[in-house]
């Protein structure tokens, strides 16, 4: 397949950053952390996102949250993304930032549609409350502006068909002073089934038109990418589910935006030696292999999705705890399978079922004003969540 050709892709700026390739990878759990940030980046241009960290474990200084939002000399800028609902809490978690010179970049995760964040209103519940969604935006621009660091704005197209609120949310923060929002074209209630609504990210291009609007959602290969930027007219990409198992991806999107055909097809050696590559990452970010190798596991089937491996060898890999015990078993494969074609290409990672009804606190949708028993619910949103 030919790639679509574009009039002209310029660079993506957030803030006083630019990156030649208009490229985000999207913080995921248990995945985007500084070993496959790092994995990724030495692949392709790009702004690479933490893994999402509460604002108020960040005030807390909990240990964990410490951990994961430490980055690497290499990793400049230094995106951050921060989860929160309550205005206060999130503007002291960017003071935070940008006093302890933290990150170069603040992303606010307004699209989590994991049931036990939304209902308490968090995540991609909780632009429905349009005055809340604007305060909380506008208390951390106004802290992040003080250290010079742009904020950015992540968010789903609403909680169902009948609740979007992705054009208002879009706007808002655009007035309130956000350096790009980002779009994942589904709904909460999708999940990540089915298909991503790329026309919406079209509609938000066409309502936010003073910063850069990233579209998300289905970009699994270069290709896609470009036919996105192509129909919506959107600034650049967000991946996600796309990379796993593939960072490489990011190289045949930097080809692929400078106008390159060239696509990394890698024969099972180059996919072997990628992910040892990781796990050794992995190992260092830890501090401890067994903790490390246990990581790695479950990245095995994305790394060999498509390629004729056996079940048994895939089932050892999935165990190993050593790097000795990954290296004999990668030895044992026989490295000089080529790439195989469309059977290591398309989708990856679970896509999940739609929700009949969105999990939210009780009467989160009478209305768009934070008050009765939502109001009380939300305080307690904060409290042991993760997702993106």
């Amino acid at each position: 397949m030919s790639a679509p050709t574009l009039t002209a892709v310029q660079p993506l700026r957030i803030g006083p950053h630019v990156s030649p390739t208009p490229v985000v990878l999207a913080p995921m759990a248990g995945i985007t952390n500084t070993a496959y940030r790092q994995l990724c980046r030495e692949h392709g241009e790009g702004f690479y996102v933490s893994e999402m960290v509460t604002s108020r474990a960040l005030v807390e200084r909990h240990a964990e949250t410490m951990r994961l939002v430490t980055f690497t000399a290499s990793e400049r800028p230094r995106s951050l993304q921060l989860y929160g609902v309550d205005p206060t809490t999130v503007a002291a978690a960017v003071r935070m930032v940008v006093e302890d010179d933290l990150a170069d970049h603040v992303d606010l995760n307004f699209g989590c549609p994991v049931p036990k964040v939304t209902r308490k209103g968090g995540g991609s519940a909780l632009p429905w409350k349009a005055e809340l969604f604007r305060s909380i935006v506008r208390g951390a621009v106004a802290e992040a502006s003080r250290g010079g660091i742009p904020l950015t704005v992540k968010m789903r197209k609403g909680i169902d068909d009948d609740h979007l609120t992705y054009l208002q949310a879009g706007k808002a923060a655009e007035q309130e002073g956000a350096a790009a929002v980002a779009l994942h074209g589904r709904t909460a209630s999708q999940h990540y089934s089915g298909q991503a609504d790329w026309e919406a990210i079209a509609r938000l291009k066409e309502t936010v038109t003073t910063i850069p609007v990233l579209g998300n959602g289905d970009v699994w290969s270069a290709e896609d990418a470009l036919e996105m930027v192509r129909r919506t007219g959107c600034d650049g990409v967000v991946v996600g589910r796309g990379c796993l198992g593939r960072p490489w991806l990011f190289a045949d999107l930097e080809a692929g935006f400078a106008g390159r055909e060239d696509r990394v097809k890698p024969g099972l050696r180059q996919v072997a030696q990628v992910l040892r590559r990781h796990a050794e990452l992995l190992v260092e970010f830890y501090g401890d292999e067994l903790r490390g190798c246990r990581d790695i596991r479950k990245h095995v089937s994305w790394y060999l999705k498509g390629y004729p491996v056996g079940g048994d060898v895939r089932a050892r890999l999935g165990l190993v705890d050593t790097l000795e015990a990954l290296d004999e078993l990668l030895d044992s494969l026989d490295l000089d399978l080529p790439y195989p074609g469309a059977a290591a290409e398309g989708s990856r990672g679970r896509a999940g079922s739609p929700q009949a009804r969105v999990a939210l606190p009780e009467g989160w949708l009478d209305d768009q004003e934070l008050t009765g028993p939502a109001a009380e619910m939300i305080r307690q949103a904060e409290l042991s969540v993760s997702g993106g």
